[in-house]
């Protein structure tokens, strides 16, 4: 224990010693600009020939960004603002001496590409979060809220605005009309908004700001100009209305004799989303009966370490504003709420007789959400979502031609609420949040908890002009249920209490309940001068549970981090910007073992012509991991070093590609690892767009695990050396008629293929030498019977001590989507959508792509047909 506290030690001295130093930034005076009120309404077409527009003056005068920032912009930007009871107006003139070069590339609704200007509206003022309204110039509109002081950007945000823009031989033009119903601001009689303009020259690769903000600001948000004038704003509470339909028609492989797969289904579903604003700051959004049905399927992947595999969120209602509620409180997709797990699949399957089959739903009811949220004029950021989902029964037909239901998933509510007090004039923040998940088990699911709490703190505070950070949490969890479900908890593979060298914790199959710790410190530099660097420690309890509503792929660890970067921010010879960056970490376990020290180098670049290249090498020693055998003891992992590049051309071409690879070897050749990548996009003319992204990885180990058996009294770890290649491709092509009707089309082809070979048993996890560590099968020891188990007299004596299965495997999957959306009006959409996809066991003696070629070709697919309807009422 006593490396583990001078590590901490080291730390927090090179974050805090560092902190003590003088930091010389730049400071800027705040620009103002002054709107008033309009005296005539202006048409929203891209031209700015209106009367209307003479009521106020232009601003200019940008300041280039990037990549030379500080200078003046290639081409100047201006712009004026108007106001009515109702709506701010926008007009933007972008100068441009080759409007033939103009990048009007259409996307769908977000795509940002081509030419574009950002509008940053704090209509908070809080220095912290804003709203951004995007206009491109082929007139697709954007939106984003800003959060974090411009360190996170959410464009799930879909508000109703209007916008158009034109080309001319000046450049090109926009407006732009946005509701304040759409903003969150006080009641102040005089509103003083944080505001700033930011214009993206495409082919250039330039940004130029209004409100300059050099290099060295640790802010974004906090570093903006002004907006003054806007006087006696009434609140305009936003009620919006969203019904939809949906007709939907599912064409699959019969299956002979069962009566729920006999090849076609048909149904017709509908639902309500609403928006209702409570207070001008403060908005309570609804869902009866929710529909995704036109989002992506999700990727595929194989998880060998046993652990749960993160998939992103990408349902629409928790997608939007998903940063109010999002609580990571370590590193990396740990997290109190994970919005995946409502809705999820059953946890139970139906209990089948032979004869009998079964139609189990997919996923669970969401009889209805809803989620309050916003920010308030005296600096508290609100989140509250309660979330119920239905009792999912199995129906089953029997043998006698009879039906009867079995429950497969409880009734189920969620509860999550999250709060921020900003503080310090707002360069601090003291927050908490709080979640519930409460289940009717109604004397059934004695494996499932019954109930589950967590709750956190978290703080940040930030000094010198926001240039250096304190920040942490600390969370805090509680399940209860039956001793059943307790002791499943206790043996997951994320705590593994039964393991035989774990003497810190203990098995105890008759608890009840379970309480966990965990959290995060850390403190660092984030701006002035060209240095950054941070330290912290991190810990999670082995009792911490999150995974009822939240994210939490493993327990038992504490880590010791430290990271310092040095940029180079100022164009000079061949770079654009520079930097080089060393990370060290050093993990533990709670019984005070070290189970990893890592070191890591990187450094990109971005060249003058655009394109971009990263470097990076490391190492790995002192590898130990507490779950590798499955509650067996701790396993020592070869010791490792890694090196990778990736190297980039210009993204603003029509043709543009990523060429990657990563390398890793190991002592004693025990594992290695190539992963080769290739990313292109390709936009052949402005309505259409193509990206294509492909990984292929090889992976050898001779110490994968396999499965345990009994041997009398000893448990034997049996491992094999595997041979593990993965790839996967993800093709995506757009075309946009305009910027309200776009045709998507997504597919994905996943393969992993593993084969195994010498098998071995573990005899010494922890010594220092793999051929110490394990003892390999000879072919006295090892034979296979006619159904490919393997057979094992360990001591010879001619008769079977234990057998396994052949654990090779060739799994591959295909996905495709294609999406038309056409956006009739303002808020409201048709969405028809062709769904295809199968997944299945192919032969891993196969060629990758003959188990492709055939599960695409030979494998009946499944397709869904869906349209699907939306209307929304705006008052």
């Amino acid at each position: 224990m006593k490396l583990q506290y001078i590590s901490l030690f080291i730390s927090v001295f090179f974050a805090l010693n560092f902190s003590a130093q003088e930091v010389k930034n730049t400071s800027l005076p705040k620009r103002i600009y002054t709107t008033k009120k309009l005296n005539a309404v202006p048409v929203i077409d891209g031209f700015i020939n209106e009367e209307a527009w003479n009521a106020v003056e232009w601003s200019s005068d940008f300041t280039e960004n990037n990549p030379d920032e500080g200078t003046p912009p290639t081409y100047q930007t201006k712009f004026k603002v108007m106001y009515d009871a109702k709506y701010l107006y926008i007009a933007l003139r972008a100068l441009d001496d080759n409007p033939e070069l103009i990048q009007q590339r259409l996307t769908r609704r977000d795509g940002f590409a081509g030419d574009r200007i950002n509008v940053i509206i704090d209509s908070y003022h809080d220095k912290r979060t804003a709203f951004v309204f995007t206009t491109t110039a082929a007139g697709v509109k954007g939106e984003e809220i800003v959060t974090q002081n411009g360190n996170n950007w959410d464009d799930s945000w879909n508000p109703i605005w209007y916008t158009n823009a034109k080309v001319d031989n000046k450049g090109w033009t926009a407006e732009m009309k946005i509701p304040f119903s759409q903003l969150r601001f006080g009641d102040d009689k005089e509103q003083i908004w944080g505001f700033n303009v930011n214009r993206t020259i495409f082919r250039l690769q330039e940004r130029s700001l209004w409100q300059r903000i050099p290099n060295d600001q640790a802010g974004y948000i906090s570093e903006a100009g002004e907006l003054h004038g806007l006087v006696n704003l009434k609140s305009q509470k936003q009620l919006e209305i969203q019904p939809f339909t949906v007709l939907q028609y599912d064409n699959y492989p019969a299956e002979p004799g069962n009566p729920y797969r006999d090849g076609s289904d048909f149904k017709i579903n509908g639902g309500l989303d609403a928006k209702i604003g409570i207070t001008n700051d403060l908005t309570l959004d609804l869902t009866i009966n929710p529909d995704f049905g036109q989002v992506e399927a999700d990727p595929g992947a194989i998880a060998l370490d046993g652990f749960q595999i993160f998939f992103k969120e990408q349902r629409p209602f928790f997608v939007e504003n998903k940063n109010i509620f999002d609580f990571e409180f370590a590193n990396g997709r740990d997290n109190l709420f994970y919005s995946r797990r409502i809705g999820r699949n059953p946890h139970r399957n139906a209990n089948l007789k032979i004869g009998e089959f079964a139609n189990v739903p997919q996923n669970s009811t969401i009889l209805g959400a809803a989620k309050f949220s916003g920010k308030t004029k005296d600096g508290w950021f609100i989140g509250v979502l309660e979330s119920v989902t239905a009792n999912e029964y199995a129906e089953i037909k029997q043998t006698d031609g009879k039906t009867r239901e079995e429950i497969v998933e409880p009734l189920t509510n969620y509860f999550v609420a999250r709060a921020q007090k900003d503080f310090n004039e707002r360069n601090s923040y003291l927050g908490g949040i709080f979640t519930a998940t409460n289940r009717n088990l109604d004397g059934n699911f004695t494996e499932l908890h019954k109930a589950a709490y967590t709750g956190g703190i978290d703080f940040r505070h930030t000094w010198r002009k926001r240039d250096f950070y304190l920040e942490g949490n600390a969370i805090m969890s509680h399940v209860t249920g039956s001793k059943e479900a307790i002791e499943n908890t206790q043996l997951s593979i994320a705590r593994l209490f039964q393991r035989p060298d774990a003497t810190y914790v203990n098995l105890d199959p008759t608890r009840t309940s379970l309480t966990g710790t965990g959290g995060r410190i850390e403190a660092g530099k984030q701006g002035g001068g060209n240095w950054r660097y941070n330290g912290g420690f991190i810990w999670r309890s082995p009792e911490l549970e999150l995974n009822d509503v939240g994210f939490l792929r493993n327990t038992d660890e504490m880590i010791q981090f430290v990271e310092g970067k040095y940029l180079w921010q100022v164009p000079k010879g061949i770079y654009r910007e520079m930097s080089l960056q060393v990370e060290q970490s050093s993990t533990y376990d709670f019984g005070g073992n070290l189970n990893r020290i890592r070191f890591e180098l990187e450094g990109n670049i971005n060249w003058k012509n655009n394109w971009f290249t990263e470097i990076g090498m490391g190492s790995s020693s002192q590898i130990h991991r507490n779950a590798f055998l499955r509650g067996g003891p701790r396993w020592r992992v070869a010791d490792d070093k890694f090196i990778y590049a990736f190297v980039g051309t210009d993204r603003s071409r029509k043709f543009s590609a990523t060429l990657g690879h990563v390398i890793v070897r190991s002592n004693e050749d025990v594992f290695s690892r190539n992963r080769y990548v290739f990313r292109m996009n390709y936009q052949p003319f402005d309505s259409f767009s193509m990206s294509l992204e492909n990984e292929f990885e090889q992976t050898q180990d001779k110490s994968q695990y396999v499965t345990t058996r009994d041997f009398g009294n000893i448990k034997r770890y049996i491992l094999g050396n595997i041979e593990n290649d993965s790839w996967t491709t993800t093709l995506r092509l757009n075309y946009s008629l305009n910027p309200n009707f776009s045709v998507q089309f997504y597919g994905q082809p996943f393969i992993s293929r593993g084969r195994y070979s010498d098998f071995n048993f573990v005899n010494n996890s922890v010594a220092s030498s793999f051929s110490d560590r394990v003892n390999m099968f000879d072919e006295n020891q090892i034979s296979t019977d006619a159904n490919n188990n393997f057979l094992i007299d360990e001591n010879k004596d001619n008769v079977t001590d234990y057998s396994f299965g052949k654990p090779d495997f060739s799994f591959v999957q295909l996905q495709t989507n294609l999406v038309v959306r056409w956006e009739y009006i303002p808020g409201s959409e048709l969405f028809f959508v062709w769904a295809r996809g199968s997944s299945g066991s192919q032969d891993f003696e196969d060629s990758l792509s003959k188990s492709v070629r055939t599960q695409v070709f030979d494998v009946p697919a499944n397709d869904t047909f869906l349209i699907k309807a939306t209307y929304r009422f705006v008052r």
